[in-house]
Formats: C-alpha cells, sequence, structure tokens
C-alpha cells in the first residue's frame, strides 16, 4: 500500500476515533458515582467504550477508504475479481476480537469479585418492598424502621431484600447497580457509599399501576451524623419516650423520618406538601367525619382509605404504617398531630 494511502486511513481513523470519543466523553451517560462499587463499574464501562472507539476508528477509517478509492463509474456492471482469501490476515482478526473479549472478560470477573466483597463491620439492613413503597430496617442499630434509606459514609453495607407481593427492583442511580426483590426468596446487594448526599432509590420492576410512585431516597451522611440519626430513631422507639415535650418531639421525628412532609402540609413540622390533605386542618376534618380527633388522626394512619377527605384520590397513602410503626412511634406521631393541629 502507497504512503498516501496509509497516511489516508490514518487520518480517516483519526477524525471517527475523535468524533466517537468527544459523543462517550462530552454526553452525561452516566450518574457521578457515589460509591466504590459505581467507581469500579464506571471503570469497566469506559475500558470497553475504549475498546469499542478503536475498532469503530480502524472500522471506519477502511470502509471510507475503500468507498472513496476503489469507487466504479455508474455503468460498470462487470464482476470483480475473484478473492480467495488471505490465511495471515484471518488468523489476525480472529486473534485480536478473541484477546479483546478475554479481557474485558477478566476485568469484568474482577470487578464484579471486589464488589461482592464485603468490607469488616458490614451494616445489615432489610429492605422490604411492596406495592408501592420501600420499607426499610436496621437490626444491627436499635431494630427501628424508616421509609427513607440512611446509610453511613464509607462502610460496607449488605441490604437484605424481601418482596411482599410481586417482582420489585432496587436501583440508585448513583450506586450503580440493580437487584430484584422477589417474593418467596431472599436477595443481597453490597454498597459501600462513599460521597455523602440524598439520591433517589427507585423501583425498576413494573410493579402494577403505582410503579411510578415507588420511590424514596438515600442518604449517605458522614459517621457520626448516621450514628446520632440512628440513636434518635431508637429513642422514638424505646417506652420511655412518653409526655409532653418528649413526646411531640419523638412524634415530629417520626413525621420527619417517615415522609410525612412529602405529601402533607403541617406548619409544626415546616411541611408544604400538597399531594395529601392540611393537616393543619385535622379537627375540621374529623368533625366532618363525624369522629373525635385522636381516633380520627389514628385510623387515618393505620387505614387510610377508611375515610377519604372530599376532593382528594383514595390509595395515595401507603396502607401499612399501622405495622411499619411500632406502638411507641406511632403513639408518639398521634399525639404530635392532635397537639399541632390547630383549634376548632
Amino acid at each position: 500500500m502507497r504512503r498516501g494511502s496509509i497516511l489516508s486511513l490514518v487520518g480517516i481513523g483519526v477524525v471517527a476515533g475523535a468524533i466517537a470519543a468527544a459523543v462517550a466523553l462530552f454526553l452525561p451517560w452516566l450518574p457521578s458515582p457515589a460509591s466504590r462499587e459505581a467507581g469500579r463499574i464506571d471503570f469497566l464501562f469506559w475500558f470497553v467504550i475504549v475498546i469499542c472507539i478503536v475498532i469503530f476508528a480502524i472500522v471506519a477509517a477502511v470502509m471510507a477508504y475503500e468507498i472513496l478509492s476503489f469507487r466504479v463509474p455508474p455503468d460498470d456492471e462487470t464482476d470483480g475479481p475473484p478473492i480467495h482469501g488471505h490465511t495471515g490476515l484471518e488468523i489476525v482478526w480472529t486473534l485480536i476480537p478473541l484477546f479483546l473479549v478475554t479481557a474485558i472478560g477478566i476485568v469484568s470477573a474482577v470487578v464484579l469479585s471486589q464488589n461482592d466483597a464485603q468490607g469488616k463491620d458490614v451494616l445489615h439492613i432489610d429492605v422490604t418492598a411492596q406495592q408501592f413503597e420501600w420499607n426499610f430496617s436496621y437490626p444491627d442499630s436499635g431494630g427501628f424502621s424508616s421509609p427513607i434509606l440512611h446509610l453511613p459514609k464509607d462502610r460496607s453495607v449488605l441490604l437484605v431484600m424481601h418482596s411482599k407481593d410481586v417482582i420489585h427492583s432496587f436501583w440508585v442511580p448513583q450506586f450503580s447497580q440493580k437487584e430484584d426483590v422477589v417474593p418467596g426468596l431472599t436477595t443481597t446487594l453490597h454498597i459501600t457509599p462513599d460521597k455523602v448526599g440524598t439520591y433517589p432509590v427507585i423501583c425498576t420492576e413494573l410493579c402494577g399501576l403505582g410503579h411510578a410512585l415507588m420511590r424514596s431516597e438515600a442518604v449517605v451522611m458522614e459517621p457520626a451524623a448516621f450514628e446520632s440519626w440512628a440513636e434518635q430513631q431508637k429513642k422514638t422507639t424505646q417506652p420511655g419516650a412518653s409526655g409532653g415535650g418528649v413526646t411531640n418531639a419523638a412524634g415530629k421525628t417520626v413525621f420527619a423520618n417517615n415522609g410525612c412532609g412529602s405529601c402533607h402540609t403541617l406548619t409544626a413540622a415546616g411541611a408544604t406538601g400538597t399531594i395529601g390533605p392540611d393537616l393543619d386542618n385535622l379537627r375540621r376534618y374529623a368533625s366532618q367525619a363525624g369522629q373525635p380527633l385522636e381516633p380520627f388522626i389514628r385510623e387515618s394512619i393505620v387505614d387510610p382509605n377508611k375515610y377519604i377527605q372530599p376532593g382528594y384520590p383514595k390509595n395515595v397513602m401507603p396502607p401499612n404504617f399501622g405495622t411499619s410503626l411500632s406502638s411507641v412511634q406511632l403513639n408518639a406521631l398521634v399525639q404530635f398531630l392532635v397537639s399541632s393541629s390547630r383549634k376548632g
């Protein structure tokens, strides 16, 4: 092949590779990683992408050069010369893909092994999925539950997952891992968060009419902040958390940690949600329902579809707070709402 032809091939390959690299680098294909596992998965992704860009550049260069250099006149319908193959070339283009695929397989196996390896002092969290919500229980930290996943930074975490009804799938985009949650089976997912922040928890398995609403949050905290949060949660589950300001403080904590403010307005909690009824007006709602205030609030929490305030739809509020909250937490929440509702 002439020197000019080689230069043309190289030039076309460089241009094609540059275009492919620009598309790969300057478009936000991946979320910013927030766990060690996500960092390793991103490395594997870019390892494969680099190989693909090189192959694309070579193929694009050869095709473009052939199209531009070996064109025939429009009226030329003759057959080309017979070609019987080139054994050496065929061996080369078989061995190169074999080497590349083997390299990808080895790197993938190493990443998978590292991501599955649990560190010391593993924090176990039980994850329960049901239509259409997540619940997270902390057996290593006192056994309390929360609808929001709280995680300590730089600590190995093992999520032990169960489903109460249908197949769900746990996914935090910034952790770059998914795991199906299957009824009758126990599945696990290992995570080591390494960036403080709040990230979405999403169900990625079509699980029913409310699938799009089955979302929560993963809050990655500094270790000291996580321990402080866990201690506060344990206080709300202890029988001693009763009476006066202690009950109100515990109830406010239950209100905040169970995401009530995302749907309801309550001045005492600084909540401004508009999906559900305004909780500042609970006394008026109880009067409209013909019930005393405290029993009305308790029933609305444990059986939210029994009385629906006019103007709001059914089947929006999760129906399992009666079981996901301990009796102490439920009592504290009820007393907080009673004391916070407006008079009259």
